[in-house]
């Protein structure tokens, strides 16, 4: 981990790249070590299940709490892009007024006023993203990957940061390198994202089931005290 971290810090210094041409999916045949280890799927597998098994009195109380503040769906879901540049169902509490998932999705902000008073509580603690337990038990997700983002994010980004496409070389994550170092949140500027799609790249190209668990180990270590959760 503190390799992997030495080589983010000085990628984090270099300017962005500039925009490429054109900009495609990982084809089939670039499999990459993390995408194929039947290792980290086993460990998925027993983690997601155990952590079901453990968050799930959590699970049914936040449920209950969502649908008698608000009303409505309980289930928030959204088009994500997953490995190979395949298209999944992602699944989180609902936490806004609104659920979109069309050509332009805004951007979750600071004190954003589509977040409902529970919602905002559950997205501080990161509490929202549990119900992607079930994603990582389906086989669309794993625990440690780049984070997935909506559709229209995807492809407005691809046009702007050549190497924004080689993050599908892995299935997303529920955390990830670029995480547990302060790369997320609202993006205010394109550094902040070409920084994140280079953390989520130099996972893959740096992945070990050892790095996987010293990412999640430091998960737990901020989870409650991320100052980017919002």
């Amino acid at each position: 981990m503190a390799d992997v971290a030495a080589r983010f810090d000085r990628q984090a210094t270099r300017a962005p790249e500039p925009a490429a041409a054109s900009v495609s999916h990982p084809s089939e045949s670039e499999v990459s070590l993390v995408a194929s280890s039947a290792a980290k799927r086993l460990v998925d597998i027993a983690g997601a299940a155990l952590a079901l098994l453990l968050f799930l009195p959590l699970l049914l109380c936040i449920a209950l709490v969502v649908r008698l503040e608000s009303g409505g769906p309980v289930i928030f879901r959204q088009r994500r892009t997953g490995h190979q540049g395949r298209v999944f169902t992602i699944y989180k509490f609902r936490t806004m007024s609104v659920a979109e998932d069309c050509g332009q999705v805004r951007q979750a902000t600071r004190d954003d006023v589509r977040v409902t008073a529970f919602g905002g509580l559950l997205r501080r603690l990161s509490l929202d993203e549990l119900p992607q337990i079930l994603n990582v038990l389906k086989g669309d997700m794993s625990l440690v990957g780049p984070r997935p983002h909506a559709l229209a994010h995807d492809d407005h980004y691809s046009e702007l940061i050549p190497r924004y496409p080689a993050r599908f070389r892995a299935k997303p994550g529920l955390t990830g390198l670029a995480q547990v170092n302060g790369l997320r949140g609202e993006i205010q500027e394109l550094r902040c994202m070409d920084d994140r799609v280079a953390a989520d790249n130099l996972y893959i190209d740096s992945w070990s089931l050892g790095l996987d668990v010293a990412i999640l180990a430091k998960t737990v270590m901020i989870i409650f005290r991320d100052p980017q959760a919002y």
